[in-house]
């Protein structure tokens, strides 16, 4: 049985100031995107009616499904996988919990009733009760390990690009590269573009993980055709910067902010599912 939350619980003004301040870190957090986004997301009434019969049953209906996936579609630009719309549902029904629990408290009374705002004070009452461990060094150096990816500087590529005009077959940009390392220059059939200091993730992204191993093994000042999710492009290695590794003793302090950040929003989300257990989620089929 969860803890209920209680309006005594609310932070006093000083501390709500101090929240305000590091409201900024908490916008890596998805639940603080959705409580933000949470009205644009999904209709702001939904399900609220089911409270009237049984205010421990969410209704999940087929017009929240609907509602998201187009909206997300628009947003992203494709529509979400399933795994992304159970995202998309847990977000929905984390912010229902909170909503409908704000609501209980009253929270509601001398507001407009915006539900992202009943919500956020709701999250406000979790977050005011979340108490984070002392942090030592041993700790913050076990956790700056499980996390060096964060703080580690990656090998960087300096590359140019040549992008032939017309035709883009594998043959045409080989006879263009044999043309450019006999000295024609790299702008002469082509647009050139030259990129500093790319990280290998940045490559992967743009270029796909072939072309970035590719890259990352090829002898610098050579013309290479390589095959990249565009097609095929006539490219050259300049130069590579290696690898830094973090150093804990300078990173410390940002090390303790980030864990600060990351065990909050941890405890954050397991005081809500906590609070999620007293809900049924019903779930509505699309009629076939």
């Amino acid at each position: 049985m969860s803890t209920p939350l209680t309006s005594s619980s609310f932070p006093t003004s000083e501390s709500t100031a101090h929240r305000a301040r590091k409201l900024p870190g908490w916008l890596h957090e998805p639940l603080l995107h959705f409580v933000i986004l949470g009205g644009v997301l999904f209709a702001a009434d939904h399900v609220i009616s089911s409270r009237a019969d049984d205010p421990y049953t969410i209704v999940v209906g087929t017009d929240v499904d609907h509602e998201a996936i187009e909206l997300y579609t628009k947003a992203r630009g494709h529509a979400p996988s399933e795994q992304e719309l159970k995202a998309l549902h847990k977000i929905y029904l984390e912010n229902e919990v909170l909503y409908r629990e704000g609501l209980a408290m009253q929270v509601d009374k001398g507001d407009d009733a915006i539900r992202e705002r009943v919500i956020f004070k709701a999250l406000s009452v979790v977050d005011a009760n979340v108490k984070l461990p002392e942090a030592d060094d041993k700790t913050l150096r076990a956790w700056f390990e499980t996390h060096r990816e964060k703080y580690d500087e990656p090998v960087r590529f300096n590359f140019q690009e040549a992008v032939l005009a017309g035709d883009t077959s594998e043959s045409a940009v080989r006879t263009f590269v044999d043309a450019l390392n006999g000295g024609t220059p790299g702008d002469a059939q082509a647009g050139l573009r030259v990129f500093k200091d790319r990280p290998q993730s940045n490559l992967v992204q743009s270029y796909g993980i072939d072309f970035a191993k590719e890259l990352e093994e090829s002898p610098a000042g050579v013309w290479r055709a390589m095959k990249t999710r565009d097609g095929w492009r006539a490219i050259r290695l300049d130069s590579t910067t290696p690898a830094k590794p973090a150093v804990y003793e300078v990173l410390r302090f940002v090390v303790l902010q980030d864990w600060k950040d990351a065990i909050g929003s941890e405890q954050r989300t397991a005081a809500v599912q906590a609070l999620a257990r007293k809900y049924k989620v019903v779930f509505e089929k699309a009629p076939k």
